[in-house]
C-alpha cells in the first residue's frame, strides 16, 4: 500500500508541471483568444467596447476572408497531396531498390528540412526573381536565350499562390520520406518474398504489403502535416510575398496578422483565429475519420 502511494505520488510530482504550464500556455490562451473575438479592440489601449458576434458578421461578409480561406484549402491540398506522394515514392525506391548511394540521398532530400523558413523562402524568392531568376533564365533558353517577357512567379494573382506550394513541398518532403523509410524498413523481407512467389509485381507488392503495413504512420503524420500547414503557409507567405501581389497570396494566419497587428483591429482579428482553430479541429476529426483502418500487424 505504501510502494502503491509513493508511485501514484511519484507520478502526480512528474505530470503535475506539464498539466500547470499546459493550462497556462495552451488553455488560458485559447480562452483569451476566444473572449477576446468578442470585443473591438485595438489592441494598444486599455479602451474596449464588447461587440458580441460583431466581429463574425463582419467577417463572414468579408472577401478577404474567403480568398484567405480558398488560398489555405488550395495550399492544404496540393502541397499535402505532393508531398505525401513523392515521399512515400522515393522512400519505397530507397528502401526496397538497390541503390548506390543511399545515405547520400537520404542526407540530400533531408537537408530542406533543416534549413529555416526564411533561407528557404529567399532561396526560391532568388529562383523566381523574374529578370536573373534561375526558372526564368532556363525557360529563356527554350525562347531564343532572350528574357522580354518574364514571368512574374511571386507577381501574377494566377500563379503565386502555386509558387509558394512548390517551396513549401521541396521544404517538407524530405522529412516525411525518413519518416516512412523508418516504417518499411521494419516490414519483413519474408513477406516481399511469399509476394514475389505468388506472382506479384513490385507495384502490387507496394499498394498490398508496404502501404497498409505503414498506414498508421501515414495517418498520423497526414493530419500532423495537415493541421501544420496552416501555420508553414502563413510563414512562407509572410517571408516572400507579405500577401501579395494586391492580397492574391493571403491565407488564414497572414489575414489574421494584418488585421490584428497592422490595422490594430485585434478584437477582428481573435475572431479569424477562432475560425482557424474550429477549421483546424473539424478538419483534424474529419481526416481521423476518413483515414480509420483496421491496424495490421505482422
Amino acid at each position: 500500500m505504501k510502494n502503491k502511494r509513493r508511485r501514484s505520488g511519484f507520478i502526480a510530482a512528474c505530470v503535475t508541471p506539464a498539466i500547470v504550464l499546459f493550462i497556462i500556455f495552451m488553455i488560458i490562451p485559447t480562452i483569451d483568444v476566444f473572449r477576446m473575438s468578442l470585443y473591438r479592440w485595438g489592441g494598444y489601449t486599455a479602451e474596449k467596447t464588447f461587440v458580441g458576434l460583431q466581429n463574425f458578421s463582419t467577417l463572414f461578409a468579408s472577401d478577404k476572408f474567403y480568398r484567405a480561406f480558398q488560398n489555405s484549402i488550395l495550399l492544404i491540398v496540393i502541397v499535402t497531396i505532393v508531398t505525401f506522394f513523392f515521399a512515400i515514392i522515393f522512400a519505397a525506391i530507397l528502401t526496397r531498390e538497390k541503390i548506390k548511394g543511399q545515405n547520400f540521398f537520404r542526407v540530400i532530400f533531408y537537408i530542406p528540412n533543416i534549413l529555416s523558413i526564411v533561407v528557404i523562402s529567399a532561396i526560391f524568392s532568388a529562383i523566381y526573381d523574374p529578370n536573373n531568376g534561375l526558372l526564368n533564365s532556363f525557360i529563356a533558353l527554350f525562347k531564343g536565350g532572350t528574357n522580354d517577357d518574364p514571368i512574374l512567379w511571386l507577381g501574377s494573382p494566377k500563379i503565386v499562390i502555386y509558387s509558394i506550394a512548390i517551396a513549401m513541398v521541396w521544404q517538407a518532403i524530405g522529412y516525411y520520406m525518413v519518416m516512412y523509410m523508418a516504417s518499411m524498413a521494419n516490414i519483413p523481407e519474408s513477406l516481399y518474398e511469399s509476394a514475389a512467389l505468388e506472382g506479384a509485381g513490385r507495384i502490387k507488392q507496394f499498394t498490398s504489403i508496404t502501404l497498409p503495413l505503414i498506414w498508421t504512420n501515414i495517418r498520423t503524420t497526414l493530419t500532423f502535416f495537415i493541421i501544420s500547414n496552416i501555420n508553414m503557409s502563413f510563414l512562407f507567405v509572410k517571408a516572400m510575398t507579405n500577401s501579395g501581389p494586391d492580397g492574391a497570396s493571403s491565407v488564414f494566419l497572414s489575414y489574421m496578422y494584418q488585421e490584428a497587428y497592422t490595422n490594430s483591429s485585434y478584437g477582428y482579428g481573435m475572431a479569424i483565429g477562432v475560425m482557424v482553430f474550429l477549421f483546424s479541429f473539424a478538419l483534424a476529426a474529419i481526416l481521423n475519420a476518413v483515414t480509420k483502418r483496421e491496424e495490421i500487424e505482422f
